[in-house]
Parts: structure tokens; C-alpha cells; sequence
């Protein structure tokens, strides 16, 4: 069959977009005409109707345009990786465009109370930027683990607690959770190598990390007893739960747990009682 070509106006009727447009995809590099009239004028054909199918459908995602070039050129699994990226960061805008969209309702519910309280509108404005700030946890954990995070939370702590746990998270940013994480691996590592050794929990090597975790323990629950007992009912209940229902794996083997549990005692008894 005979390969039928099309002028750019029939083109774009046909697309339903504008000259400019295929123009523009034209510079870029992103939709190049089959062919062109001895005038110089540009030809497309049926395979270049399907290509801006999929540039428009791209760009409709949201898509850049260099992002649209790559997906362009990738097989399926590269393509479905992207979309699925793609899906992730949309999924984020939305969560910000509900946010803006609740901190506007906010706004105009004390616009209406009291005209021009600007001192009260910014405090709505900033409690709403660290409840972003402090939502990037929806980046790393499922709606549903998070949910079962929330429940294990308050079967762990009493509402107190909660409250004080939840004042102390509004200042904790993305960047100190990966400092910390860091740090507890390398506590971690440390934890490990003593046990593969044989370590005493009360010899000198398994006292100085007692020293270091002990304070990473305390910068979580502020030196608070109660807070302390409630962290350790979360994860004397996570254990509990079914391993394919945790939210999130146990950090620790028995073993290690026990070891962590002698080596944590000791100090208490000698350093802080």
C-alpha cells in the first residue's frame, strides 16, 4: 500500500493541535516530518500521527520534554519504570495541591471571623508548611503502613506521649531521619561485630556503644522514662504482629535484642542511677 502523506495544516487539524506546535516539536527535535515537498514544505504521514499520539499522551502526564524523548526510545520495562516514577511525583503534586488548597480554607475561615488578623493567617500558613515539611515520610512508607504505623503508635503510647512525640517531629526534617538512620547503621554494624566476637555486654567495648546508643535513644524520647517504656511497647508489639502484617521488618534478631537489652541495663546501673 501506497504510504499516503499529509500537508502540515491537514496534519494538525487532524492532531488537533496547532502549527506552532508541530513546528515547535519539529526544532526540538521531538516529531520530524517523514519527508518534505521539493518547496521545503513539511509531509507527515500515518506513523508520524502515531508518534504525537504518544508525545501528547506523554506531555498530558506531565512529562518533560526530554523525559518524552527518552520514553520515546525505551522498551516497554524502561517505559513502564518511567510511568511509574511519573505516577510517584504526580502523586506528590497532589498531595501539595491539597495542601494549598487547605491552608486556602483555613485562610478565608479567619478572613471571615477577623478581616485582617495577618499575625494569626501566617501562623495557619506555617503550621501548614511544617505538616508538609514533615510528610516526606508518604515518600518512604505506603498509605497502609503508615496506617499500621499509627495504630501501633497508639496501642504503644498514651495520647500524652503521642503529643509530645508529635511536637518533637514537626523540626525533624527528611535530612536529620537519614542522619539518624546512618547513624543507628553504624550502631548497628558495631552491635553485630561484638556479638560475632563474643563480646561481655558489660566489657569495656560493649559499654562505650551502650554510651552512643543510649544517646541516640535519648535525642528520640528527650531523656522521658514514660516515653522510653512506650518505644519499647512499640516494638515489643511489632514483634507480636505476623511478619507479613509489620509495617516495617524487626531491626534486631533475638539475639541481638537480648545482647542490647544486658549491654543497655549495665550502663543504666552504673552511669545513671
Amino acid at each position: 500500500m501506497d504510504q499516503r502523506f499529509y500537508h502540515t495544516g491537514e496534519f494538525a487539524r487532524m492532531a488537533s493541535v496547532s502549527l506552532r506546535t508541530l513546528r515547535f516539536y519539529d526544532q526540538v527535535g521531538l516529531l520530524t516530518p517523514t519527508a518534505h515537498t521539493e518547496a521545503g514544505h513539511r509531509l507527515y504521514t500515518d506513523d508520524d500521527l502515531l508518534r504525537l499520539q504518544r508525545i501528547l499522551a506523554l506531555k498530558f502526564l506531565g512529562f518533560s520534554l526530554e523525559e518524552i524523548k527518552y520514553c520515546l526510545h525505551v522498551g516497554p520495562y524502561d517505559l513502564r519504570e518511567s510511568l511509574a516514577q511519573q505516577h510517584s511525583m504526580l502523586l506528590d503534586k497532589q498531595y501539595q495541591l491539597e495542601m494549598v488548597i487547605r491552608t486556602l480554607e483555613e485562610t478565608r475561615k479567619l478572613l471571615v471571623a477577623n478581616e485582617q488578623d495577618w499575625p494569626a493567617i501566617l501562623h495557619v500558613i506555617q503550621v501548614m508548611q511544617m505538616q508538609q515539611n514533615n510528610d516526606w515520610r508518604k515518600k518512604h512508607f505506603t498509605d497502609e503502613q503508615l496506617r499500621q504505623m499509627e495504630a501501633l503508635s497508639k496501642a504503644s503510647y498514651t495520647e500524652e506521649q503521642r503529643q509530645k512525640l508529635a511536637e518533637s517531629a514537626r523540626h525533624f526534617t527528611e535530612d536529620d531521619q537519614i542522619r539518624a538512620s546512618q547513624r543507628w547503621s553504624e550502631l548497628g554494624a558495631e552491635l553485630k561485630r561484638l556479638i560475632a566476637n563474643g563480646a561481655d555486654p558489660a566489657g569495656t567495648e560493649a559499654q562505650a556503644l551502650a554510651g552512643q546508643w543510649q544517646a541516640m535513644l535519648d535525642s528520640f524520647t528527650g531523656g522521658n522514662p514514660d516515653i522510653t517504656q512506650g518505644l519499647k511497647n512499640y516494638y515489643r508489639n511489632l514483634g507480636q504482629m505476623p511478619e507479613s502484617a509489620r509495617p516495617m521488618p524487626m531491626p534486631y534478631s533475638s539475639e541481638e535484642w537480648a545482647f542490647i537489652s544486658q549491654m543497655l541495663t549495665t550502663y543504666q546501673q552504673r552511669y545513671t542511677s
